[in-house]
């Protein structure tokens, strides 16, 4: 199974989006953030031909996000989960990643510092972040065998300058 994990989009300020008494989940993304993400969903194409599932934390700015990759692909989002949520635990996550193992390829759109902590745990087994992650940034893992801590490969690791560049 390959995971790929992706970075919501350049969303709405905190402070100033507190101010219309709304919470942070409710947060969207920006007009920017949307066109940024649809060249960086682009990118994802080149890099990655094929989904067989997307995924996402229920927070609004990454529904958005999920929604404009998935219709890069021609899908819908497939799955919201809670163990994408920014304070979710990782062993959560790996264990929601393993009862969907039939998909070739899951993408999963989520937030920092969750990702990159994420990130590092399946690649060395220590629960730090150890990578830089940026919106709309992404990054391609494999697992063979059930995902786990220190269980995946790492294919690429790609900020959304580069990802934009590749969806001309």
């Amino acid at each position: 199974m390959k995971l790929l994990l992706i970075r919501h989009g350049i969303a709405e300020v905190r402070d100033v989006f507190r101010a219309t008494g709304k919470t942070d989940d409710l947060r969207p993304l920006t007009d920017e953030g949307r066109v940024k993400m649809a060249r960086v969903a682009l990118g994802l194409r080149e890099l990655v031909r094929e989904l067989s599932l997307v995924a996402t934390s229920p927070l609004t700015r990454a529904q958005e996000t999920a929604k404009i990759v998935a219709d890069a692909y021609g899908l819908k989002v497939g799955a919201m989960t809670d163990t994408l949520n920014p304070d979710a635990l990782l062993p959560d996550f790996a264990e929601w990643l393993a009862s969907h193992g039939e998909n070739d390829v899951v993408a999963a759109v989520g937030h920092e510092p969750h990702l990159s902590t994420l990130v590092t745990w399946f690649l060395s087994g220590i629960e730090e972040s150890r990578v830089v992650f940026k919106k709309g940034g992404a990054t391609l893992l494999e697992f063979r065998g059930r995902p786990r801590k220190g269980g995946a490969v790492l294919h690429w690791l790609a900020g959304p300058k580069v990802l934009r560049r590749l969806g001309t």
